[in-house]
């Protein structure tokens, strides 16, 4: 039988929230024909074994890193072994909300988009800091200067697309900066990404935050490298 929906999950030292993350896509009603691709990225904190050893769902399918690659690396890997007609990223922190992808998929559906972004409203009680902020405001201005778009979000987890598109798209980036080239990628082709609202709690440091300063360098380096 043909998959509608593939939700690629990659997931890296993520033991607390993994199962919850994995029980939500299964629960939210995204799909009568649904995989989740979870991708294991090295993990170190008993990530791996829990996916390894546990009796999933046929709709699971886990796959491992030898070693840490980074997100970008293990979101290819989940999108070369998606099956699905549909591909929509979630993370296994349980920052975004799986209850939120059928809100991507809709314009998808009924041919509004090709590429479908939620966005982040960044409340007082859901942000992780003024300058996590100031800094996804920054990278995202500086997208929209130098690729003429109007984007309000760029470095949101939740996207989604043809699954065929997503593996046309040439991305090289391992890292965090994997979310800028996609968005640079699509512009480049001149595809106008749809956004739709979606909830987020950031979380701390102490809860496993792993996006620093440095990945917003990269991110920058990434947008200019795409664009020449």
């Amino acid at each position: 039988m043909s998959v509608e929906v593939s939700v690629l999950m990659p997931v890296y030292n993520e033991r607390a929230t993994i199962e919850r993350a994995i029980a939500g896509v299964l629960e939210a009603g995204i799909s009568t024909s649904l995989e989740l691709v979870v991708v294991d990225d090295g993990s170190t904190d008993g990530t791996k074994e829990l996916l390894r050893d546990r009796d999933w769902p046929p709709a699971v399918r886990v796959l491992h890193h030898d070693r840490n690659r980074g997100k970008g690396a293990a979101l290819r890997t989940a999108a070369e072994a998606a099956a699905g007609t549909w591909s929509a990223v979630m993370d296994a922190d349980l920052e975004y909300e799986p209850t939120d992808i059928p809100l991507l998929l809709g314009p998808l559906r009924d041919g509004r988009a090709e590429a479908v972004y939620g966005t982040r409203a960044f409340r007082s009680h859901s942000s992780f800091s003024f300058w996590y902020v100031v800094g996804n405001r920054a990278v995202t201005f500086f997208a929209n200067l130098i690729y003429n778009s109007w984007i309000s979000d760029m470095m949101t987890g939740h996207k989604a697309m043809a699954t065929e598109l997503l593996r046309t798209l040439d991305l090289r980036e391992r890292g965090f900066a994997i979310e800028a080239e996609i968005t640079a990628r699509l512009l480049r082709r001149g595809i106008r990404i749809y956004e739709v609202p979606v909830e987020y709690v950031a979380r701390g440091r102490e809860e496993g935050k792993k996006l620093t300063a440095v990945d917003g360098l990269r991110v920058l380096r990434t947008l200019v490298r795409c664009r020449l």
